[in-house]
């Protein structure tokens, strides 16, 4: 990989089917659009049916090959987890070569799921998870098929609390739920590789995180305080962050699209930014974090995702 690789490095995509959760707007968008700018049949997982909509006619208007597709996807409502695996088991005839796992919601204000769960917790990982064990059997029809778990750099410093980790027991941190959730990415990507490696699958589990890119996500951190003190400073120092230091969509939707599309990936790679401290610049492979690595870790994850969404895990 060199330092400089870019979305000219892309290769022809043309009959690979790719789903991109939260492909409505910011990173998921993006990659949506230059993916079927490459060929590929792009389907956008979208929970808003307007803004899906919207967006549907962007990434047509980019295409190059087939023409994509929007399937209805509420990540915080396992029913609708379900249906989505269900549309797209059959619009793909079981053929999926590429899940990008990159929607997700950021500090909001403490609130449950459709099902009862931590917001966040629920959002970004259960749904993720779920979604990604009952689409396998499509996965492994695919040709060498890759899942990419969109992770954070709010990871650094996080924790997953497995005794409860929909803070039913702990005074609630928008920012401290949000790690968890994006380390419950990062650990649940390398555990499902690890697995899918010992049951001699062809499928490969990465993970990617984006940097510091302006995608308006952060945007409603402020608003999970009630303090207006507190939400006026927050906000007012996210807003100088992204003017001054953040990179672009367009930059930071590079890892993802890396890690799906890119020669030499393997399982169990992390796509990051290659500049300081990971915040920007051009992908490169980084070191996943050591709670990331953890098996042991991994296994506990695992089987406190499965007994909370009832979704069997696959491979055992």
């Amino acid at each position: 990989m060199t330092q400089r690789w870019t979305e000219a490095d892309i290769a022809d995509q043309s009959g690979r089917t790719v789903l991109v959760t939260g492909a409505n707007s910011g990173l998921g968008l993006r990659t949506s659009q230059v993916l079927a700018g490459k060929g590929a049949r792009v389907l956008l997982a979208c929970r808003s049916a307007e803004r899906g909509a919207k967006a549907l006619e962007t990434v047509k208007a980019a295409a190059a090959g087939a023409e994509p597709e929007l399937i209805p996807l509420d990540l915080s409502e396992l029913a609708s987890v379900r249906a989505a695996a269900v549309s797209v088991r059959e619009r793909t005839g079981d053929t999926l070569d590429v899940l990008i796992t990159n929607a997700g919601v950021m500090a909001t204000a403490r609130g449950r799921t459709a099902d009862g769960f931590e917001l966040q917790f629920g959002t970004n990982h259960l749904g993720h998870a779920a979604l990604t064990w009952l689409l396998l059997p499509a996965l492994r029809g695919g040709r060498h098929a890759r899942v990419v778990a969109l992770s954070s750099l709010a990871a650094v410093g996080a924790r997953i609390d497995l005794e409860d980790p929909n803070a039913e027991h702990r005074r609630y941190n928008p920012a401290t739920a949000y790690g968890q959730s994006k380390l419950a990415n990062q650990v649940f990507a390398f555990e499902l590789d690890r697995r899918l490696r010992a049951a001699g699958d062809d499928v490969i589990g990465v993970a990617a995180h984006p940097g510091y890119t302006a995608t308006g996500l952060g945007s409603g951190m402020a608003r999970s305080y009630t303090n207006p003190i507190v939400r006026s400073v927050i906000a007012g120092g996210h807003k100088i962050g992204e003017t001054l230091f953040a990179q672009n969509v367009r930059q930071g939707a590079l890892p993802q699209l890396y890690a799906a599309t890119a020669d030499g990936v393997e399982g169990g790679d992390y796509i990051v930014p290659g500049g300081l401290g990971g915040m920007r610049g051009n992908p490169v492979k980084g070191r996943p974090l050591p709670a990331a690595r953890s098996e042991s870790l991994g296994a506990a994850l695992w089987d406190v995702t499965a007994k909370l969404t009832g979704v069997t895990p696959d491979p055992a």
